[in-house]
């Protein structure tokens, strides 16, 4: 037949649809152990306003017929704005060609693991970071006894964590430990020699994401957490003080005419008979309170 119009990138749209792309969405959001245990907010394209109480009222007891004491709450407002993360997938258009659907399935998780490990390291550690608030910034830290990677008292070290935090008035709401600690985790006894974590036993563990009960509150273990720099395995917060939000979902696009940075080089897609996926979405993170945090670190 002859040729009306020139071949576009249009003929893969197909490939990579609305309903191929939302999946790839929740996926990272389950393989983010800060996302699922941070409050998720709406968050618009301008940002979004957040207030916080910076004073509370106070009540005092007085006598019959006496005056009643006054008191003022007072508030202000923190920003949570949102940040762009993509990556960018190139394959030869034979791949795409052969088998386009199973493509997108091959690289689904592999982009969902890289959107999460990349949020929980700047949510976190503040790496990379185009937060200005992150978990590290907290001042508080409790020492594993034993060298490293050597945990010789589990139980007293994981409650000296939570007493350091009660007793600055703090709440602890959950664990997030990495799954480097798994093991150590298995092991490990309270004071009555019971199973110090109790599995989640209607949540699916069949995924990087372990669910629990850690003394009687939630605990995530997953991959990301861990850090070199202060060797830290996990956090006990309050993560009512953190909050995550997103633009909308995963955007995407197709490209076989664009050029693209491989190996450290420009390379021309159409040169190379290539095709490039990009896959982009924006994140907002934001801690109130660092010092609603305590680092869980085997660094002596």
């Amino acid at each position: 037949m002859a040729v009306t119009a020139a071949t576009t990138t249009g003929g893969f749209s197909g490939f990579l649809n609305r309903d191929q792309s939302a999946p790839i969405f929740n996926k990272a959001a389950q393989q983010s152990v800060v996302q699922r245990l941070a409050r998720q907010i709406p968050l618009g394209i301008n940002g979004q306003s957040i207030p916080v109480v910076t004073g509370n009222l106070t009540a005092g007891w007085v006598a019959e017929g006496a005056q009643k004491p006054a008191s003022a709450g007072t508030m202000s407002l923190k920003t949570m704005d949102p940040k762009k993360l993509a990556v960018i997938a190139v394959v030869s258009a034979e791949v795409v060609r052969a088998n386009p659907g199973d493509y997108m399935n091959f690289i689904r998780d592999d982009v969902a693991r890289a959107f999460a490990v990349a949020f929980d390291a700047a949510a976190l550690h503040g790496t990379a970071t185009p937060f200005s608030t992150y978990v590290d910034q907290t001042s508080n830290s409790v020492e594993f006894t034993g060298t490293t990677p050597a945990f010789t008292s589990v139980w007293p070290d994981l409650n000296s964590g939570l007493s350091l935090l009660v007793n600055a008035g703090k709440d602890a709401t959950g664990w997030a430990l990495d799954s480097r600690f798994e093991p150590v985790l298995n092991g490990a006894l309270d004071s009555s020699n019971r199973p110090l974590f109790i599995e989640s036993p209607l949540t699916e563990t069949a995924g990087p994401i372990r669910q629990g009960r850690l003394m009687g509150r939630d605990a995530f273990v997953g991959p990301g957490v861990y850090a070199a720099t202060g060797k830290i395995y996990g956090y006990l917060g309050d993560w009512t003080q953190a909050a995550w939000g997103t633009v909308g979902g995963i955007s995407y696009d197709v490209s076989t005419s664009a050029t693209v940075t491989v190996n450290g080089s420009l390379v021309s897609l159409w040169e190379n008979n290539l095709v490039a996926v990009r896959a982009e979405a924006e994140y907002g993170f934001l801690v109130n309170d660092t010092a609603s945090f305590v680092k869980l670190q085997n660094n002596a």
